[in-house]
């Protein structure tokens, strides 16, 4: 009897190599943190990262993003370690693209390339789907010139006279001719979000905004009893979440939104600021810190800059630093003898001082979850009391 073969047929992932460069206001500290959120989010696409490379300059390289003696290095290890992708930490121009692609012969990305990669895998609806559609074609306009200067212009010759027209030209026009489309989609699905709203208008709103992956999800589960997706990667939930809520006799509506994150495409700010009208239109925000993050001042500072550029900053915030149970002080040293920061530590801390209303929970393990709720509790009920003074619902 033949012996049976047996083939390998799980899909392997790409591997990857990320790139980085150190400017003059960046220490490597900053650049690694950077480097690791790259990481995270190659992980979050589905790729295996095998190495870092970063160059200290003064700016960008024009042509080559980090310099010929960098990329031959680069090429070098692509080579040697048969590399799939090599993923850069800024968005590069077109003419950058096309060099680095032509010296290292593989996949290039960039982190907008990345990001908006991510977002069409996690897209569910529509309105998603839609949206990162039209960020992917805003994201690809310029770049054309890189995937067709092989091609030549459409041949002459008899009864083809005349002045013809480029590859590049047929696909530019086809391109914005998609983008209007998708927007007059997307002008179609607002005036139905809008409908719904208004629909909605009676009760407080709050949303819950943030970095990607600090809980916002699970937040938005442990509160409204529903059962949201909630995953350890970047970007789990897209498309906004609505769901009515009671704290002892008051009902309001508590919606969970996009993350933020640093160097957030451009394109994808402007194609989701409709599904971010739930932010603009909150009555309060609860913006969700992970303070086991090493880095999260700065996650603090790329959220209130997100919110600023939506018109937002201006509201009610109340600041919930998440995930407590994980907490280490910058300076924390296992080898010392030191007791964890208690919540009475937290309290007096800066962190609460610069950030009120503030409170600190563990939505994992349900820590101080019932003054979080008498919080919000007591912000949604001010305000309703002020909206509707006759209503005998609180009385």
């Amino acid at each position: 009897m033949p012996r049976q073969k047996f083939y390998d047929t799980a899909v392997k992932p790409e591997k990857a190599i990320l790139v980085g460069i150190i400017t003059p206001g960046e220490s490597e500290d900053q650049t690694k943190e950077y480097l690791d959120e790259l990481e995270f989010l190659v992980d979050t696409a589905g790729g295996e990262t095998i190495r870092s490379f970063t160059q200290r300059m003064q700016r960008p390289d024009r042509a080559t993003f980090v310099g010929t003696g960098k990329l031959e290095e680069i090429g070098a290890f692509v080579k040697s370690e048969e590399i799939d992708i090599v993923v850069f930490d800024d968005e590069l121009s077109p003419s950058q693209l096309r060099n680095i692609e032509n010296e290292l012969q593989v996949k290039i990305l960039d982190r907008s390339n990345l990001i908006l990669d991510i977002f069409a895998k996690r897209a569910q609806t529509s309105q998603a789907k839609t949206q990162v559609e039209l960020a992917q074609l805003q994201y690809l306009l310029p770049r054309l010139t890189r995937l067709w200067t092989h091609l030549e212009r459409q041949k002459g010759g008899i009864g083809m006279r005349g002045p013809g027209e480029s590859q590049i030209e047929t696909d530019r026009r086809l391109i914005l001719n998609k983008i209007s489309l998708l927007k007059e989609r997307l002008k179609e699905i607002d005036k139905q979000n809008e409908t719904q709203r208004k629909n909605r208008n009676q009760l407080i709103r709050v949303a819950l905004v943030g970095y990607t992956n600090v809980g916002k999800s699970t937040i938005m589960n442990m509160i409204s009893k529903s059962d949201v997706f909630a995953e350890n990667k970047l970007f789990a939930t897209l498309d906004t979440t609505v769901r009515k809520v009671v704290i002892e006799n008051l009902p309001f509506l508590l919606s969970d939104t996009v993350g933020f994150i640093r160097k957030l495409p451009h394109h994808l700010v402007e194609c989701f600021k409709s599904t971010l009208d739930e932010v603009r239109e909150a009555d309060i925000l609860v913006h969700v810190v992970d303070i086991s993050h090493g880095n999260f001042e700065d996650q603090i500072n790329t959220v209130n800059e997100t919110l600023k550029e939506l018109g937002a900053i201006d509201k009610l915030i109340i600041t919930v630093f998440n995930k407590i149970d994980a907490y280490k002080p910058a300076d924390f040293d296992p080898q010392d003898d030191v007791p964890p920061p208690t919540l009475e530590d937290y309290k007096n801390s800066w962190m609460n001082k610069n950030n009120s209303p503030a409170i600190f929970i563990s939505a994992l393990n349900r820590e101080n979850i019932d003054e979080f709720r008498a919080l919000l509790y007591d912000k949604v009920k001010a305000i309703h009391t002020q909206r509707y003074p006759y209503d005998k619902l609180l009385y």
